[in-house]
């Protein structure tokens, strides 16, 4: 199972195992709510996608990498307690609480979430010592004498032993106990994951023509070498960050996160022609509408890999156009939302306040939302981003009417509305824009290649990304529906994609 099929339903049977019948109890007793065994090879993505499920389920999360603790930090520490049995007084062992279920009360207190998921990583390799204990937590869900409180879902995740040689195998007792999901890498899906993450368009560009470059793992007399989903997210984050500072990534800096020498080295070769033909063949300028007849020829007369890596950079613009986009647009929805609850407030005729305090009680409740779903980490990053613009809009608002002295209510309510329709003026120019954008590589995509293989792989990049598909069904770009319609039918997607090696 890929790792979207895997979120899928994981957040399903999360569902289902939380849902309520008439009288609050759950619908699946939890006596029965099987444990989640997530089995999978290193760094494909297993923790990304409980971080993703918790804040879109809305529920707690508490995560342990179980080979860092020990039988005592698992179970508890012994002590020795006084207890009555048959009217004699007796020495009777028990337990402090375990620290792994202390985190999950502590979670409940720091985000007043009731409900959440337990994730137990690497499961199957603990010690000798901790093991008949992982044992009992997947059959009774409890640590020592505590259990799991009602409402956490308990998902543990293992490598397969052909990756670890310290794998326990779990006997067949236990493994009818949970609910066994196998995840495998999928290059194509993890492409949509990477869009939306907003991930180097040089990595994006260069899986696509070294698919099985995406993920590898082999022993050698050396040592193992591997190149997996997390290693090259890792490093995109890197190269954006090494671009801004002016600094370097070459073959040394590329190994140290795709540790497959043949892999790194070809990526970094990868990477500096990217860069170069950024340069030699003006991809700002395309994107300005500016083609110049020469690159035209250039570029439709150069090698098959050339082409790619020029097309790479020019999908990786304008996804970088079309996700800002869209993330403004989520920007407006939120302010409109927002200045709906200022109108109503404004109308009011029993409503006391003036305009000035009736915004402020606005923005109080937009940064309380805020501060409440930060807290109870709810918020994904390129969320919180979008809050804090909202919030410095709101102010800058607040700030007009104070500086104007604007207290009527109406006066107040017509100077926010005018200072939102230039917000949206400007937002609206910026979506033609964009739409320029998107139709500048056209024009240069029908004069270097015509209706050719680059342009289906250029609409096929369009269709991977969440981005991009939200956009193009909001803005009507004529050439894009054309486009599709006529040369993605499966037959030619096919045989290009065999050609590609994808």
């Amino acid at each position: 199972m890929n790792i979207k099929r895997t979120k899928e339903e994981i957040k399903n049977t999360i569902e289902a195992y939380l849902l309520r019948d008439e009288y609050g109890e759950y619908e699946i007793p939890v006596i029965r709510q099987r444990p989640i065994l997530l089995l999978g090879s290193p760094g494909i993505g297993k923790t990304q996608i409980m971080e993703q499920i918790s804040k879109e389920c809305g529920i707690g999360l508490v995560a342990y990498t179980i080979t860092h603790h020990t039988r005592q930090s698992a179970i508890g520490l012994p002590f020795i307690s006084r207890k009555k049995y048959g009217g004699q007084e007796v020495a009777v062992t028990e337990y402090t609480m375990s620290e792994i279920v202390a985190a999950i009360y502590d979670k409940m207190e720091q985000t007043g979430l009731s409900e959440g998921i337990l994730f137990l990583d690497e499961i199957n390799c603990v010690s000798e010592t901790l093991a008949p204990a992982m044992l009992q937590f997947l059959q009774c869900k409890s640590f020592g004498n505590h259990k799991i409180p009602q409402g956490w879902v308990i998902v543990a995740a293992g490598n397969p032993p052909e990756y670890n040689k310290s794998v326990r195998e779990f006997d067949v007792v236990t493994m009818d106990r949970v609910k066994k999901i196998e995840v495998e890498a999928d290059f194509t899906v993890w492409k949509e994951y990477a869009y939306r993450q907003g991930l180097h368009g040089a990595v994006i560009s260069y899986l696509n023509t070294k698919k099985q470059s995406f993920y590898q793992m082999e022993t050698t007399v050396d040592g193992r070498n591997f190149a997996t989903p997390r290693g090259w997210e890792d490093l995109s984050n890197l190269i954006k960050i090494y671009e801004k500072l002016g600094k370097t990534v070459d073959r040394e800096v590329v190994v140290q996160y795709i540790q497959y020498p043949k892999i790194a080295k070809d990526f970094a070769n990868y990477l500096e022609l990217y860069y170069k033909y950024r340069t030699d063949y003006q991809i700002e300028e395309i994107l300005r509408g500016r083609l110049d007849e020469i690159l035209l020829k250039k570029v439709a007369h150069a090698s098959f890999d050339e082409r790619l890596s020029v097309l790479g950079l020019l999908i990786s613009k304008v996804n970088e156009a079309l996700k800002s986009s869209v993330q403004t647009e989520r920007y407006m929805e939120m302010i409109f939302a927002m200045l709906s609850g200022y109108k109503e407030s404004v109308k009011d005729e029993m409503q006391e306040l003036n305009g000035q305090q009736l915004l402020q009680n606005v923005i109080s409740k937009f940064n309380l939302d805020y501060k409440n779903r930060k807290k109870a980490e709810l918020i994904r990053q390129e969320e919180e981003k979008i809050y804090l613009r909202v919030i410095a809009f709101l102010e800058r608002l607040l700030q007009m009417l104070k500086l104007e002295d604007i207290r009527d209510k109406g006066e107040a309510f017509e100077r926010v509305k005018e200072l939102f329709e230039q917000e949206r003026e400007a937002f609206e120019i910026g979506q033609r824009e964009t739409l320029q954008i998107v139709e500048y590589v056209f024009d240069f995509l029908e004069g270097a290649f015509g209706n050719s293989q680059e342009m289906v792989i250029f609409i096929t990049e369009l269709n991977s990304n969440p981005y991009s598909v939200s956009f193009l069904q909001a803005c009507e770009c004529e050439r894009y529906y054309r486009y599709n319609k006529e040369l993605l039918f499966d037959e030619k997607r096919k045989r290009l994609l065999e050609r590609m090696n994808l």
